[in-house]
């Protein structure tokens, strides 16, 4: 593995990406029309101040999982991954290429959905822009590398959508935005403590309500942190040449 491949993927990524408007954007725009939605349908209540926060981990943590998934299926079912590794190019070189361009445009993402969320929507926040700003990446990150991690394992893309149940789904129910952890029954509130997404939720709820001081959010940056590596290694060891 070389920075050099590494680089030259991400490069090759991103260009294909720019040449294609509507992967675009599904990447930059959608998560925060979405939000915006959300916002409109609950205008002149307390609600978006209350789940704007869990909005902005959602629809950005969806979108990266679902495009970074489909996108790097595809290079394996349409050769162009076995013909890559028939160069001097390892699995490590190409998982962190995609992982490195879809990071990139992750973090265009977030700051579009944040200042959206944040000077449109008009999402209160007391507290640091940047931290929530910092949770939001690590979070969109995050859908990144659960979508390298699926496409691993899946050999169609429907089989990447069927990964939803698994991976995102349970996420979503049990990550606080339907009803607080701390009020799920005692086996699910166990659950929910170690998946990623309900670290996320909790840290931008926190910085929005400013309940919590730095050091605390920082702590849950570097469990979602520790998610997206195991999930980037993961899927590199895993991921083959070709699907069958």
């Amino acid at each position: 593995m070389t920075l050099v491949r590494t680089f030259a993927t991400a490069g090759r990524v991103l260009t294909q990406i720019r040449h294609d408007p509507r992967t675009v954007g599904l990447l930059l725009i959608v998560p925060s029309l979405l939000i915006g939605l959300v916002a409109w349908i609950f205008t002149d209540t307390d609600v978006f101040a209350t789940i704007g926060p869990a909005m902005i981990a959602l629809f950005p943590f969806i979108v990266m999982f679902l495009v970074t998934s489909i996108a790097t299926l595809r290079e394996r079912r349409s050769g162009t991954l076995e013909r890559l590794f028939s160069m001097p190019m390892g699995k490590g070189d190409f998982i962190l290429g995609y992982a490195l361009a879809f990071g990139l445009l992750a973090v265009f993402q977030t700051a579009i959905a944040v200042s959206f969320a944040v000077w449109v929507c008009g999402l209160e926040i007391e507290g640091s822009i940047w931290l929530l700003f910092a949770v939001a990446v690590a979070d969109a990150l995050l859908g990144t590398a659960l979508g390298l991690l699926a496409s691993a394992f899946a050999r169609t893309e429907f089989q990447v959508v069927q990964f939803m149940p698994v991976l995102v789904f349970p996420q979503i129910l049990l990550g606080g935005i339907f009803l607080p952890t701390d009020q799920l029954p005692e086996g699910l509130e166990a659950i929910s403590e170690w998946l990623p997404l309900t670290f996320a939720i909790d840290a931008l709820t926190a910085v929005a309500d400013g309940s919590e001081d730095a050091e605390w959010i920082l702590s849950k940056i570097l469990v979602i942190a520790a998610w997206i590596v195991g999930s980037i290694v993961v899927g590199s060891i895993t991921l083959r040449r070709r699907t069958p």
